[in-house]
């Protein structure tokens, strides 16, 4: 069997991570700091398990310059999956939050049915949650909007697919888009691990205007956090699972505007929300509650947290830049793949268009000698004999997928850089 150091990892998440952070973390699952107990039996409500918390997001703020002012940092559990229900609760409700508040301010001495009737009528003629899906993940957090709040009140801004012959592999020009106006919020994945999409860059009709306002702006960056600069302020809520870029599967980050949170913002009751007919979040899912208890409201896996912590310090130590550093690195990599590839274009066919390849996750087939399944097969086999793993692309859409996430060393793309030049000619 080889060893660990003969093997670069491409799986798309869970991902490769660094060697010395897990042989940190599995001193700590033994023994914690000397304490005679490990990281995962302290209890959650212990100083310890705070200044774990608390160093982590201090520095994920530092690394991303996320303004802490403005934001929180949220550690959650249930996956991006369960972010796309948040996303949805949290969002819906601070719209209706507004809503009742501006009809109390607009009709001082109302009757509660009074209000209640407009508020109704509000809800029906003006919610709207917009969609960007670009992918199979933004697909499906479209889709779980629709059957949490019903389809009436979802709007599809564009479907990627209408570009490139039903298939998912191009962002349709921005002048198509069709916006919501005072969407509750606007939702994008930036960057696609199945199909290899990844938007180039913040979409620039999603900015602030001159006041310094904009739309509510939401992001998947699931799989490719912390490769990148981000322009944090034009977003009122980013979410991650940690299991690409951060650490390990189990905790997931929501980064929020404070403007979301009381007491800006309060939710609305359950009993207010059932008479409007829209969906009650489960209290595990609701920001505000989460925030108020540092992430702690239930049992959290610190050891997790912890894993993310490490991530963290290794950026930062390695990047006195931070994350701008990754960044270069990051495009050094994907340009060593992608230029392999583009130099044997009769061997292999890049899937996603030029402009939206993900540096992330790098997606193609194998095309040599017109026979696909059996060429890819082979390429498989091949890398796998060399300790190239994880190369298999997704289970709905086949081919081969390379998955470049911070783990993956300048010297692993390099080697499989080589092997996809000599795979061409062999």
């Amino acid at each position: 069997m080889p060893s660990r150091s003969e093997i670069t990892y491409f799986g798309a998440g869970p991902a490769l991570l660094p060697t010395d952070v897990l042989e940190t973390a599995a001193q700590a699952l033994l023994d914690y700091n000397g304490t005679g107990l490990g990281i995962a039996e302290h209890s959650h409500r212990s100083e310890l398990a705070t200044n774990i918390i608390n160093a982590a997001k201090a520095d994920l703020a530092t690394y991303l310059d996320i303004p802490s002012a403005d934001y929180e940092v949220l550690f959650m559990q249930a996956g991006g999956t369960g972010e796309f229900a948040a996303s949805v609760y949290n969002l819906v409700g601070a719209w209706v939050a507004r809503q009742h508040t501006a009809l109390l301010q607009a009709n001082p001495g109302a009757d509660e049915a009074t209000i209640l009737a407009s508020l109704r009528q509000k809800v029906k003629s003006e919610l709207k949650l917009d969609y960007i899906v670009t992918g199979s993940w933004s697909l499906k957090a479209y889709q779980e909007a629709i059957r949490l709040v019903g389809p009436e009140y979802v709007n599809l801004v564009v479907d990627a697919r209408t570009a490139n012959d039903g298939k998912f592999g191009k962002i349709p020009d921005q002048s198509t888009w069709k916006l919501s106006k005072d969407a509750a919020l606007v939702y994008y994945c930036d960057n696609e691990t199945v199909d290899g999409v990844e938007f180039p860059e913040f979409p620039a009709i999603l900015g602030p205007g001159p006041d310094g306002t904009g739309p509510i702006v939401v992001a998947d960056m699931s799989s490719n956090i912390l490769s990148r600069r981000i322009p944090v302020t034009n977003y009122s809520l980013l979410f991650f699972g940690a299991q690409k870029n951060l650490g390990s599967t189990g905790v997931t980050v929501a980064v929020l505007k404070k403007a979301f949170l009381p007491p800006t913002t309060v939710q609305p009751s359950a009993a207010l929300l059932r008479k409007l007919g829209l969906p009650i979040p489960p209290i595990i899912l609701q920001y505000e509650t989460i925030a108020k208890n540092n992430s702690l409201y239930n049992t959290l896996s610190i050891l997790d947290v912890f894993i993310a912590g490490q991530v963290l310090k290794k950026l930062l130590k390695t990047f006195p830049d931070k994350v701008d550093g990754q960044q270069a690195l990051s495009a050094k990599k994907a340009e060593l793949i992608y230029g392999a590839l583009e130099a044997h274009p009769e061997a292999y066919k890049i899937v996603p268009d030029k402009s939206v390849r993900s540096r992330m996750n790098i997606c193609f087939r194998v095309i040599k000698n017109g026979a696909v399944d059996e060429s890819e097969k082979a390429f498989l086999k091949e890398a796998t004999s060399i300790g190239l793993t994880g190369l298999k692309g997704h289970r709905s859409v086949g081919g081969i997928r390379a998955s470049n996430y911070n783990s993956i060393p300048l010297e692993g793309a390099e080697k499989l850089a080589k092997f996809i030049g000599e795979f061409a000619k062999a």
